[in-house]
């Protein structure tokens, strides 16, 4: 059995975790909105046509923002095309994922449904085909109480009160060359400039992000973020960052060591930031807000595949079936959003229901939790406080994680603690979260918690399957789920426990 130790004090804090930071993503993509979290005529919806079992599950999960309407989606999007009597309503080509979009659902229907599951809604203007006039245009519908034609058509639509959304986010990926209308950082960073100075002249009370880039493998990676942030560092609080993890290799100690690279982007990403700050002798920094990540790998769609599907509504695409190594690295990920709260302090988990998400449905039928539900319902229902610094000591192994680009495959190597780790205080106590990412033996872990007095388990329970390859299904869907871990012990600031292999594991210490 490896040993392992972890020290922290009430009295050295990374930051505070924002409330925004367990968000999650919802992309007119796939089954995510109609069949997802949007299907009149289901036994479980309500009259606005929103599944009530969805509501449910979303709530348990508890995400605090959610971003909309994408993702790729919104680089071509008409944000007229869904307000208005549904009934009139065009329907359109979508050239993201070659399917047909009815616009029945739209911005006030978004709108309705966060505020059902007590959310706070994040939009995202198209600056892609579309430039600032449209998005300043989509503020003013939003948020200005009425008495101007955008905000009078609201209210004529049925909302009286405005939407008051603070959370805008300056396009999609336009680094990416398969976005619709795909930018320089030099293009973009013009143009997001201009958007970002008017829709804070519509409502000065918003908070602007400007896109990053879409992964750490990007060839401008580095050079676009410094670019972008040339242009728009005072229209600004935050720059977006995206990854998502894989296993193509079939290497699952690499797998598992795959999040410590969202760590060293997340400090990249920073360091880059503060250099463009910096040169301007300011002491404004700007945050992090990373609006995209999850595993996902197994349900890409190339374009040729999509043209030859033609253009339907709401195909099932890009439904990832996630396992139990699935959700160790998303665990993983999880710990490392929480160990940088100093500065970043929103993120999305991408997406919500069906599409790379953590709540499957069929389509008339049920809805049930997949295997990485778990981990970001314990990360934010019990991740809200302050994160401490804390020091791990634990046996590491060398990997070699296979992210492919192209033309040009990229391997990182990563020195990978067999224990990651992220400690989280409030005024009644700390949460431990704790990730063993040895395949084959058990942690024995020492846990040194300083300035906390004595404390008790007030919960304990541990995340693990002896089939990494399990998943949760309609037959079986809490075939992977939380059970309690035995064998903690306290004594005065000293614990003590027993991490099984390949095991997630959440313990709440309170005095």
């Amino acid at each position: 059995m490896r040993k392992a130790s972890i020290t922290f004090d009430r009295a050295f804090a990374i930051g505070d975790t924002d409330p925004r930071l367990f968000g999650a993503f919802v992309e007119h993509l796939g089954r995510c909105v109609y069949g997802g979290i949007y299907e009149p005529g289901h036994p479980s919806a309500d009259k606005r046509g929103f599944r009530k079992d969805v509501l449910d599950l979303v709530k348990e999960l508890g995400p605090t923002i959610m971003r909309y309407p994408g993702g790729n989606f919104v680089s071509g999007y008409n944000w007229e095309d869904g307000v208005g009597p549904v009934k009139d309503r065009p329907a359109r080509l979508d050239l993201a994922w070659f399917t047909t979009e009815p616009n029945s659902f739209g911005t006030n229907e978004f709108i309705d449904w966060c505020r059902a599951a007590k959310i706070d809604p994040m939009l995202a203007v198209n600056l892609g085909t579309r430039d600032g006039d449209a998005a300043r245009n989509l503020v003013e519908y939003c948020n200005h109480p009425g008495g101007t034609a955008w905000s009078d058509l609201r209210i004529k639509h049925g909302w009286k009160k405005p939407h008051g959304v603070k959370f805008w986010c300056l396009g999609n990926e336009v680094d990416g060359p398969w976005q619709m209308e795909h930018k320089t950082a030099t293009e973009y960073g013009r143009v997001a400039h201009e958007a970002a100075k008017m829709m804070r002249w519509i409502d000065p009370s918003i908070e602007l992000a400007a896109c990053g880039s879409s992964g750490r493998n990007m060839p401008t990676y580095g050079r676009w973020e410094d670019e972008v942030l040339e242009h728009t560092f005072d229209q600004v609080e935050f720059i977006s960052l995206h990854t998502y993890f894989n296993n193509y290799a079939g290497d699952t100690k690499a797998f598992l060591a795959s999040p410590d690279l969202m760590d060293q982007f997340i400090e990249e990403v920073v360091a880059i930031s503060d250099a463009v700050a910096a040169r301007r002798r300011s002491d404004k920094r700007i945050m992090l807000s990373f609006d995209e990540w999850n595993v996902w790998y197994r349900t890409r769609r190339v374009r040729a595949d999509r043209v030859k599907e033609g253009w339907p509504v709401a195909p099932p695409i890009l439904e990832e079936i996630y396992s139990m190594e699935d959700a160790l690295v998303f665990g993983g990920a999880c710990i490392s959003l929480l160990n940088h709260a100093d500065r970043v302090k929103t993120a999305c988990l991408a997406q919500l229901v069906n599409v790379i998400a953590p709540i499957m449905t069929e389509t008339g039928g049920p809805a049930w939790r997949q295997t990485i539900f778990w981990p970001f319902a314990q990360m934010s229902r019990l991740g809200r406080g302050t994160v401490l610094k804390a020091i791990v000591k634990s046996e590491s192994y060398q990997a070699s994680y296979f992210d492919p680009r192209g033309k040009q495959d990229l391997y990182y190597p990563i020195d990978a603690p067999y224990l990651k780790a992220s400690v989280v205080s409030d005024d009644k106590g700390v949460s431990l979260f704790l990730l063993n990412r040895d395949l084959e033996g058990s942690l024995d872990v020492t846990v040194n918690a300083r300035g906390f007095g004595k404390l008790k388990v007030a919960e304990a329970t541990e995340l693990r399957h002896k089939d990494l390859k399990a998943v949760n299904s309609k037959k079986e869907p809490l075939k992977v789920k939380p059970a309690s871990l035995k064998g903690v012990s306290t004594k005065s600031d000293e614990i003590t426990l027993e991490l099984q292999p390949a095991s997630w594991n959440v313990i709440r210490l309170e005095s």
